[in-house]
């Protein structure tokens, strides 16, 4: 099917490799913009792995670490799992008013008039150089508390005794977290994030619903120009090229998950 072109779901002229000529070429300046500073869905979805993967990670892994064995531990973290129960597109919605440039309705602008007043509200989602920022950071928040759980059980059914040892060895609280819990939490920090480069890879909604991938294609991502392409373009040859070219990102970590699973089975 990624080797046709026309509009339809049945498209029948035959193209070859040019669907993917045109994406990895730069002939689709929003899959893939090779002037400087390069962008397009391509370099999106890396700003995507970069700060999403690496922003719930670090932002969960601080959180199951710093809250455990506090006094409302479990309220706590219940709260930073609640948007996880909430769909991505109901989560979608509740940042776009966050963001919305009234500060009547936007709390983020709200909260910014009321230390400067007089001063322009920030077009969160409407400036090509922030959307991806403010995207990313619903993301964040979307998702970290799959993060934190997943990294507290594992922080949770480390060996006590072995960090009671360091410590009364002299280790200090910093160096027994380096040295002796972040090495035995390594497997579960790489499934984590792994789990959060493909989610990244495959956004759709949180694009499609914050800023339909605007503005001027500048938030697309590649799941998001494969939906873009095949339900409002009618371009299911071309769509079916993104497609593939998303397997093809997605199998080498998807591999990599299964065999490091597997790996642990096998161990234990």
């Amino acid at each position: 099917m990624s080797f046709y072109g026309g509009q339809g779901f049945s498209p029948k002229r035959f193209v070859g490799l040019a669907n993917y000529a045109r994406l990895l070429g730069g002939g689709d300046s929003l899959f893939l913009n090779l002037k400087w500073p390069p962008s397009g869905a391509l370099i999106n979805n890396i700003l995507w792995i970069l700060f999403f993967a690496g922003g719930t990670v670090v932002i969960g892994l601080a959180i199951a670490v710093l809250a455990d064995g506090l006094k409302l531990e479990k309220v706590f973290k219940s709260l930073i799992f609640l948007p996880m129960i909430i769909s991505a597109t109901a989560a979608s919605v509740i940042f776009r008013f966050l963001y919305s440039p009234d500060p009547h309705i936007g709390l983020l602008n709200a909260i910014k008039s009321s230390i400067s007043p007089g001063k322009k509200p920030i077009p969160w989602l409407g400036s090509t150089d922030i959307v991806n920022i403010a995207l990313i950071g619903a993301g964040i928040w979307i998702w970290t508390g799959l993060s934190m759980t997943v990294l507290s059980a594992a922080y949770k059914s480390l060996d006590r005794e072995i960090l009671e040892a360091a410590k009364v060895d002299g280790a200090s609280s910093w160096t027994c977290f380096w040295r002796i819990s972040l090495p035995m939490l390594e497997d579960q920090i790489i499934f984590v994030a792994i789990t959060m480069i493909i989610n990244s890879l495959k956004l759709v909604d949180l694009v499609l619903v914050m800023t339909g991938g605007g503005p001027m294609g500048s938030s697309r991502t590649i799941g998001f120009s494969f939906y873009w392409e095949v339900f409002n373009n009618n371009l299911v040859g071309y769509g079916s090229a993104i497609a593939m070219i998303l397997l093809i990102l997605l199998i080498p970590f998807m591999v990599f998950q299964v065999r490091r699973i597997k790996a642990q089975e096998s161990y234990r």
